[in-house]
């Protein structure tokens, strides 16, 4: 039996009441594993008063955010985005450093070798979060800046133009990034 009301309130009326209960249940958990994790990171400690407190915050808040992330439209947890979402994590930084290193390199050459300009590059990503974070992660690369984005397209600043067509200026940019961006968000 299908759920009309649930279908009303944004959820999927294709889902009936068993899957979509089984989904929150499953989100709560995913949400409940991340949550702990981070707490364990970020308090670097296993005392019992520390990991007792990350447990009971983490069950109480993926309780309450684990319908809240059903009801965004975002796409379900699962295992396999959440390792493409680290791995992303790791991409980005590596990315990070690197373009860190080369705008180094061309502030301190004599001849300052930069060609600054404007390019167009477009994205295969469809959820506006997901070109949100593709945005955000091409501004956090040094020598990139994403000025807009319309549609598919995003306008990128870049210190040095190695390609105004778009498919070229694409792969350079943002290939990097979307190539894990798409199984995150499909």
């Amino acid at each position: 039996m299908l759920d009309t009301a649930s279908a009303r309130k944004g959820g999927s009326p294709l889902v009936g009441n068993g899957e979509q209960r089984s989904f929150k249940v499953r989100n709560s958990a995913y949400l409940f594993v991340v949550l702990f994790a981070v707490w364990l990171a970020v308090t670097s400690s296993l005392q019992w008063q520390e990991v007792s407190t990350g447990l009971v915050v983490s069950l109480v808040l993926s309780m309450f955010l684990g319908h809240a992330y059903t009801g965004l439209g975002l796409p379900p947890i699962s295992p396999k985005r959440v390792s493409f979402f680290v791995a992303y994590l790791g991409v980005l930084l590596a990315e990070i450093i690197k373009a860190n290193v080369d705008v180094a390199y061309r502030v301190l050459h004599p001849r300052l070798p930069i060609r600054p300009g404007i390019v167009a590059i477009r994205t295969e990503l469809k959820q506006d979060i997901a070109k949100t974070l593709l945005a955000n992660s091409i501004t956090l690369t040094p020598g990139t800046f994403t000025l807009d984005v319309i549609g598919d397209t995003l306008l990128i600043h870049w210190i040095v133009v190695r390609s105004e067509a778009p498919e070229e200026a694409s792969r350079a940019i943002a290939g990097r990034f979307e190539r894990f961006l798409k199984v995150v968000f499909s």
